[in-house]
């Protein structure tokens, strides 16, 4: 959580850059592999590749790594792509929702230092 609305909206980018990396991963290497902690790591590595080329910074990567976990690893009843949709879709309700409570309800900017 931030208390201004501008750091609130640079680091929602990330998360919800991370996110739909990290699930778009996941249902792709659970749709065409066995999930396993081999392809997990497979999908590390590559959404670390993917987050340096595209400029995202750590928190994109790491906030990638939590749907890419949930989509492989987690035993599901579902294909691997509805999963991967309802984790994109859970967690850009909650940013959207912190950015709205962000907006109608601001913290206090702080003070500039060395005035009174």
């Amino acid at each position: 959580m931030q208390s201004a609305f501008g750091a609130a909206l640079a680091i929602s980018e990330q998360r919800f850059a991370g996110t739909a990396l990290g699930a778009g991963m996941g249902a792709l290497i659970a749709t065409y592999f066995e999930p396993s902690v081999v392809w997990f790591a497979v999908g590390v590595f590559l959404l670390g590749i993917i987050c340096s080329m595209d400029g995202l910074d750590k928190a994109a990567y790491r906030f990638a790594g939590i749907p890419l976990a949930i989509v492989m690893l987690v035993s599901r009843a579902k294909p691997a792509w509805v999963i991967a949709l309802h984790r994109f879709v859970e967690v850009s309700l909650g940013i959207l929702v912190g950015l709205i409570l962000t907006a109608l309800w601001p913290g206090e900017e702080a003070a500039p230092s060395g005035g009174r």
